[in-house]
């Protein structure tokens, strides 16, 4: 199988109950959280399509004097459009090491990675520097936004690095923080905002480009639950509203029903993951 011509491995899992459980989750009793999802509309089925993300046969060793750390051991996967993947595993399992590989930061020793037909494993500097402008959105535990620069100015980050004219540019901007709930809150600097408003701002920022992919490395690690599954629902919701393809890394069991895949990682290695609502078959 090659990445040019993989081959057409089963669909994912059937949600055609997904939307019932959604509306019986989304009740937040935050005014805010509630209405945002409610302007979302979620997008419909895919079936046939090719996988957006292909993985194979990833390897990433670390090593310290004669001690070697295997990060990664042979993981392959294919992701798809619309599908919001999460990637659970204990602290070392390996899960930031993979998104580091899957969206350019990192190269891995063996194996290949390709993201919407782009060779990332194979991409000079000044490619992967393309594929994380306008390929790639991520999404960061720490939110990294700059502190001086307001809710608006941080989404707007991406699409003055990619020359984006001024009137599109703040029209998508409004847009984006009206999607994530944060119209009111524009001027706002991150230091004016909650943690969980900050992560909201961080994600529309992330969609800035109109990424096909969105990576999210422990989104929910410095919220309290209630704010990191509120997260949790606004990223699959926008998964289906914007029709990117999501990679989640979490360890968190409580935020891994909401996602449409489970990926279990152990010692760098795809295991099968335990029985979960996610994954577990319907009782008879």
């Amino acid at each position: 199988m090659t990445p040019e011509d993989p081959a057409s491995p089963a669909p994912p899992p059937d949600r055609e109950e997904r939307p019932d459980q959604l509306g019986q989750e989304r009740r937040s009793g935050h005014p805010e959280h509630d209405e945002t999802l409610d302007r979302l509309e979620r997008a419909p089925e895919h079936g046939g399509e090719s996988p957006l993300v292909v993985v194979q046969g990833l390897r990433k060793v670390y090593r310290s004097g004669p001690k070697e750390v295997v990060a990664l051991a042979d993981v392959s996967f294919e992701a798809y459009p619309g599908e919001l993947i999460a990637i659970r595993g204990r602290s070392g399992s390996g899960k930031t090491t993979l998104l580091n590989q899957i969206g350019g930061l990192d190269r891995p020793d063996s194996g290949r990675v390709v993201v919407a037909g782009r060779p990332v494993t194979e991409l000079p500097e000044p490619g992967l520097l393309e594929l994380r402008r306008d390929v790639v959105g991520f999404v960061f535990q720490s939110f990294g936004l700059i502190p001086v620069l307001s809710a608006a100015e941080n989404v707007g980050v991406p699409m003055r690095l990619s020359r984006t004219p001024v009137t599109e540019r703040d029209e998508r901007v409004r847009m984006l923080l009206s999607l994530v709930g944060l119209e009111k809150h524009m001027n706002q600097r991150p230091y004016e905002l909650s943690g969980g408003q900050q992560q909201r701002v961080a994600i529309a920022r992330a969609l800035a480009n109109r990424p096909k992919l969105l990576i999210a490395d422990e989104p929910t690690g410095q919220l309290d639950s209630q704010t990191g599954r509120q997260i949790m629902q606004l990223l699959r919701a926008l998964v289906r509203s914007e029709g990117v393809t999501a990679l989640v890394a979490t360890h968190d069991p409580a935020l891994i029903t909401l996602a449409d895949r489970v990926l279990q990682l152990h010692d760098g290695a795809l295991v099968t993951p335990d029985p979960s609502p996610a994954t577990a078959p319907a009782p008879a």
